[in-house]
């Protein structure tokens, strides 16, 4: 039955695809299939998934009319403010389905009805059903399914699209006009300013890709610039005299955020203001974001911070997010009005008319409309174009006077499966088995892959190479800078998952319709080829590996060599931490602490992902097995164990925040007698600490349990300690929770002054709890590193004594050794 309805399903969407006129994106996918060597059955599997996520979306596209998107007929573009346009509802106006014929109802005017919820699609009593789909699922399936699989592509649109995709139609028109290369428009202008080097010097730098295991020399020079700073700041975090540290002693600190859109944002903004509060951020050398919090870094690294302020960033953050980036009226303004207008268009306008391999897609209008919302000041006026290039945030920290940020993005490797295998199944299991995520990470001075081993530096980026040099354009020029516009949407494109990723995201919607268990046992069969289809295409942006194909290491994809664009997406596809970045050799980070905004913090562990990068690359001191659950816990203990955590009242958290960690031993003899087992307790706080500890068998390393005394941070074996942050409701902040609290949602694009008060609260109250915890661990980590280097340092004077006593120079006569006399 459940492949009938699939079947059913898929070609339904096959004929609508046709009545909409929306022959490309099918015979795209098609294409794909076949170029892939998918089978039919499968790629009906995917289409039939794909147009329940897709078909909502690309169905508002098709149905909004060309004038202005169905804006009332007003002159508000070139209002002084953006927020002076109190005519146009606080929500963004919903479009409604253009109706057919067989509706019997006259075509409303966009415009005309009310807007509902933000996150909302379509209200439940203005859904239409589809005549042709019902009639087939009726027979499929059965007259009492009838009416809930006919929802479930509203169902999904509203629980997993975002809102504002449903308006791109009516920026890409508004674009093309701005687009115009007419001699006197703005794009002419922007163009022409293009190969000015006065204004953009890198057009005429030469540069080659380097190719090397170790940090580029701007990073180590940094490296040895901060040292010098973090020395004053952790002698006043720890408490002792700045003359007493030894610089070797130092240990190297880094900060990491998580994905989540504005949530992340938000909250980590207010995590690393406490942070600094604290002492703690100034003792950091690296800061690292996935998503929402590369968009933190890039603010905070601009004049919009108001130097270096996290309190003067949540200030900016509150005269900004109470109107939604797709609002027309706002941002059709920023995009028509001097001067802002031409700091928005200018890495656009030079991608599209310099880069024509580099396609301009949904990932770039969605950079732009973020741009324009989180990067103009309040009064819209006092745009600094040089906050918009990734190189120009070295003037933060060059002198080391600042951490350094690193930013995220991955590329997904799909290797084509092998036709002439004389074993199809195993060519398929090798495809399956050999497609992975390749991490891309952004600081001011240098753009650089792991799995490659390679990069550029980072203004750099905007230059096309070949074989590993700059490829200068006709007119003996480069490409200025990508500018951060771009980045914006490339590292927050999380809407580009695979149609796996969108299946695992709707499936709880889903559980309740009859014959769902047969669907789903199909899609599980069928993910191998569900994780291949990306049905929002990422970013593209020059590649500078290409034609580099014997430069690079063995293992690097042929793929990514042959082509002249990388696709680049959200980080939070593979990690939605940025912790494989802060691993690399060569930064050598003592203390990693790391603050989790995710949406499913409750059930994904993003920290025991990191167990299989960190055996594939030989990291020694990771903490295995770090992060909650225990082995062998199900999805819902897993939630009511952190339930436990988040304790109902203060003086509960302080109870709870005591608790003794679990015990091996009492473990297993639990197990044995059949007792139920204690698990490892949580907090809002949770450190663990991994081992440098040489293992001569093959077993596997024990699990990582969290500390429970300070003194298992000062083994002399103890490796890299990991400061979990997760983000939870706490009973002293009211009226909040980011599992519950409706506008918290990664989707959500608007919060009010108040909300943003309440994240910030909540954040700063979860970090208060762990403070004194997490002074000291570090602490701990500098005793332990200076005992360390004491003990060294003993072990060295007392061989050099040995060598001098050896060579007659240890204080004695001439021919006196430490061998006797002959009376001796």
């Amino acid at each position: 039955m459940a492949r009938n309805i699939l079947r059913s399903a898929s070609a339904f969407t096959a004929r609508a695809s046709q009545r909409r006129r929306l022959s490309e994106t099918s015979s795209g996918l098609q294409f794909w299939a076949r170029s892939n060597g998918i089978s039919k059955k499968s790629y009906l599997v995917a289409s039939a998934v794909g147009s329940v996520i897709t078909g909502s979306v690309i169905l508002h596209f098709s149905t909004i009319p060309n004038s202005a998107s169905g804006l009332p007929n007003q002159n508000v573009l070139f209002a002084d403010s953006s927020e002076s346009t109190s005519w146009w509802p606080r929500q963004i106006p919903f479009i409604k389905r253009r109706s057919t014929a067989s509706d019997g109802e006259s075509e409303k005017k966009s415009g005309d009805q009310d807007p509902p919820s933000q996150r909302q699609v379509v209200k439940d009593e203005d859904k239409e059903d589809d005549s042709g789909v019902t009639s087939r699922l009726s027979k499929a399936a059965g007259s009492t399914t009838t009416d809930e699989w006919s929802k479930i592509p509203d169902k999904i649109a509203d629980y997993i699209v975002p809102s504002w995709l449903k308006f791109l139609p009516g920026f890409i028109s508004k674009l093309q006009g701005e687009l115009s290369m007419a001699p006197g428009t703005l794009a002419w202008e922007i163009w022409d300013e293009g190969h000015n080097p006065e204004v953009h010097p890198e057009i005429l730098w030469d540069t080659s890709v380097r190719v090397s295991e170790t940090l580029c020399s701007d990073e180590v020079a940094f490296i040895q610039k901060r040292k010098i700073q973090t020395r004053k700041a952790l002698a006043k975090y720890i408490g002792i005299e700045e003359k007493d540290i030894n610089p070797n002693d130092i240990p190297t600190i880094a900060m990491c955020g998580s994905g989540g859109g504005l949530r992340a944002l938000v909250a980590g903004c207010s995590s690393y203001l406490s942070a600094r509060e604290s002492g703690l951020f100034d003792c950091l050398t690296y800061t690292a974001g996935v998503s929402g919090s590369c968009w933190l870094q890039a603010l905070y690294y601009s004049t919009l911070s108001g130097g270096q302020s996290h309190q003067q960033l949540i200030n900016h953050l509150k005269h900004r997010l109470d109107v939604h980036i797709a609002f027309p009226p706002a941002a059709l303004n920023l995009l028509n009005s001097a001067p802002t207008n031409k700091y928005l268009l200018s890495g656009v306008i030079e991608k599209v008319k310099g880069l024509p391999k580099a396609e301009f897609g949904i990932v770039d209008v969605y950079g732009l409309l973020l741009t324009a919302r989180l990067f103009v000041p309040k009064g819209e006026l006092q745009v600094d174009a040089d906050d918009l290039k990734l190189s120009n945030q070295r003037r933060y920290i060059d002198e080391g006077q600042q951490p350094l940020p690193i930013y995220t993005a991955v590329r997904h490797e799909i290797p084509v499966e092998e036709k002439e295998s004389t074993n199809p199944a195993a060519a398929r299991a090798k495809a399956q088995r050999e497609a992975w995520f390749q991490w891309f990470e952004f600081t001011p001075y240098e753009f650089w892959c792991e799995e490659l081993g390679a990069g550029i530096p980072t203004w750099a980026m905007g230059h096309q190479f070949e074989g590993g040099r700059t490829k200068w354009r006709e007119n003996g020029l480069a490409l200025p800078e990508l500018r951060i516009s771009l980045f914006l949407g490339i590292w927050g494109s999380a809407f580009c998952a695979t149609l796996s990723h969108y299946y695992k995201e709707i499936r709880p919607v889903l559980k309740g319709i009859t014959g769902f268990g047969g669907v789903d046992d199909m899609m599980r069969e069928r993910d191998q080829d569900l994780v291949k289809v990306h049905p929002i295409e990422p970013a593209t942006i020059p590649n500078f590996a290409a034609g580099m194909q014997d430069q690079l290491p063995a293992s690097c994809p042929e793929s990514i060599i042959k082509n002249d664009t990388l696709q680049l997406m959200d980080a939070g596809m593979s990690n939605n931490l940025p912790i494989y970045p802060l691993l690399r050799p060569g930064r050598d980070v003592d203390v990693l602490i790391c603050f989790d905004a995710s949406a499913d913090v409750k059930t994904d562990n993003w920290l025991k992902v990191v167990d299989g990068y960190a055996r594939q690359r030989g990291i020694k001191g990771w903490p295995m097995g770090a992060g909650w659950p225990p082995e062998g816990a199900t999805p819902g203990e897993i939630e009511k164990e952190l339930d436990k955590a988040q304790a109902s009242s203060e003086a509960d958290a302080k109870k709870k925040l005591g608790d003794a960690k679990v015990d091996p031993e009492a473990s297993k003899d639990a197990k044995a007698s059949n007792r139920p087992q204690k698990t490892t307790a949580l907090s809002y706080c949770n450190v663990w600490v991994g081992s440098t500890e040489e293992r001569t068998s093959g077993e596997e390393p024990p699990q990582s349990k969290l500390v429970d005394e300070d003194m298992e941070l000062m083994r002399p074996d103890a490796g890299i300690t990991v400061i979990y942050f997760p983000f939870m409701k706490n009973p002293k902040v009211d009226g909040v929770d980011p599992m519950t609290s409706d506008f918290m949602s990664t989707w959500n694009f608007i919060y009010t002054p108040e909300q943003i008060d309440k994240v910030v609260q909540l954040a700063r109250a979860n970090f208060n709890e762990g403070n004194e915890q997490t002074k000291r661990a570090v602490r701990a980590v500098y005793e332990r590193k200076k005992e360390k280097r004491l003990v060294k340092e003993a072990e060295e004077r007392k061989l050099r004594r040995q060598r001098k006593l050896r060579l007659g120079q240890a204080g004695r006569k001439l021919g006196e050794g430490d061998h006797g006399d002959h009376f001796t």
